[in-house]
């Protein structure tokens, strides 16, 4: 299976907002409990399904079934603007009978059939778990790690004039310091002074 960088960002997204709905400070499960309120606060969270899909989904957790894991595994290498419509996942997904009705709900809204996609996405990496590493090792973290290397790349000319020595050296103008302040400006972020 091979993991998009899309669905690689929202799985550890998925799984952390799942994490924070487990236990309360005294560490009680209660999952189940806060579940149901996120549910039946479906009519607000509808406006969030865009920004922030992983945050709406967990209201689908366990609530769906997966009757074809090969489509699941296709649809888990797309990215966000090539996913497949809702309707094309009949026969692969199917809804428990108490988020069918969630669904309808998210579904009458207009990003509801591609949120719908996503947040089966998300819950059938959860419920696969074993998955998800090895996927997220093969193509989709060595494209993560290039774009990486490669964001990188672009900014080393800014280090690449000032040498250990330089550093050291303390007439040399031209500090790491000022050189990681030249950078952060770059990237949009005010200069300290």
């Amino acid at each position: 299976m091979k993991l998009s960088p899309y669905f690689y960002d929202l799985r550890s997204a998925y799984q952390a907002e799942l994490d924070d709905l487990v236990s309360d400070s005294e560490g009680k499960d209660v999952l189940r409990k806060r579940l149901a309120e996120k549910r039946s606060e479906i009519g607000f969270l509808v406006k969030m399904m865009e920004l922030a899909p992983e945050m709406v989904a967990v209201v689908f957790h366990q609530g769906f079934r997966f009757a074809k894991p090969s489509v699941m595994e296709q649809l888990l290498g797309q990215g966000a603007d090539s996913l497949p419509g809702w309707g094309t996942l009949t026969g692969a997904v199917s809804l428990e009978p108490w988020a069918a009705s969630l669904a309808q709900t998210m579904l009458r809204e207009p990003g509801g059939p591609a949120f719908m996609v996503v947040a089966a996405g998300l819950e059938y990496l959860h419920q696969h778990a074993r998955l998800a590493p090895a996927a997220a090792q093969g193509d989709a973290g060595q494209d993560a790690d290039k774009d990486c290397d490669d964001e990188a790349a672009e900014h080393d000319d800014d280090y690449s004039a000032l040498s250990a020595d330089d550093a050291a050296d303390p007439h040399n103008s031209r500090t790491r310091e000022e050189a990681s302040s030249h950078w952060l400006a770059e990237a949009g972020f005010d200069r300290k002074d």
